[in-house]
């Protein structure tokens, strides 16, 4: 009886395992670098030209750990000052973007991404406003991201403004060959060097978390070119 147990859990299929954070983050490589962004608000086109604003939005890759998640560093942004994606410790394919606004706030919002679209929600405490960011990765060198809102007695969500981002230095249909971040796949742009070989990073956090431990990067690499 025990080796027909045996031989039937042997036979059963086994669960993938759950993806890492910094596996389950790739749709959002494309946004690593920095970025051109022009908004502006919902309304008559005067109000739009006279809200407009420009900003420039940088993302880079952060390690804590076994743990990777995605920064972002607004300058002269109207809204938002810096942010932090994360997949959720709980609910697979689902994700946390941690925006913090020029007063200093905190806003977690927490959604999934499809066809190359984040949709993250969150509930205001005091007045249980419905709000929404909104994240389309439309090409590796241009996204929109849009901001939007909902009363508790409205049907629909009201848009409220509006952000397109195109990659500095980059022309917006130019896609070339590119040599690959060691550490995370992504187009890399800058050296690094260990035992007098080279290797490409795509960004800051990945160089700081190669020169701490370059030799399990390398060997990911080599497993990897193997599959």
């Amino acid at each position: 009886m025990l080796a027909t147990l045996l031989t039937v859990a042997l036979a059963l299929p086994t669960a993938d395992p759950a993806p890492s954070s910094k596996q389950a983050l790739q749709p959002f490589q494309s946004l690593v670098g920095s970025w051109k962004a022009t908004g502006h608000p919902e309304g008559t086109l005067e109000e739009r030209q006279k809200g407009t604003w420009v900003e420039i939005v940088a993302w880079e890759w952060q390690f804590k750990g076994s743990k990777a998640s995605l920064a972002a560093k607004f300058t002269n942004g109207k809204h938002f000052t810096s942010g932090v994606l994360e997949p959720s410790s709980t609910v697979p394919g689902e994700f946390t973007l941690t925006l913090t606004t020029p007063d200093k706030k905190t806003l977690a919002f927490t959604g999934a991404f499809k066809d190359r679209i984040l949709t993250a929600d969150r509930t205001d405490d005091a007045t249980k406003e419905l709000q929404r960011v909104v994240i389309s990765v439309l090409h590796d060198n241009r996204h929109l991201y849009r901001y939007e809102t909902k009363t508790p007695d409205a049907f629909r969500f009201s848009k409220k403004f509006l952000v397109g981002a195109t990659k500095e230095g980059e022309a917006f249909a130019n896609v070339p060959a590119f040599p690959e971040c060691i550490v995370t796949g992504g187009k890399g742009n800058s050296k690094v060097s260990y035992k007098g070989v080279d290797y490409w990073v795509c960004c800051s956090g990945c160089k700081e978390a190669f020169n701490e431990n370059p030799e399990k990067f390398i060997q990911e690499a080599a497993a990897k070119a193997k599959k």
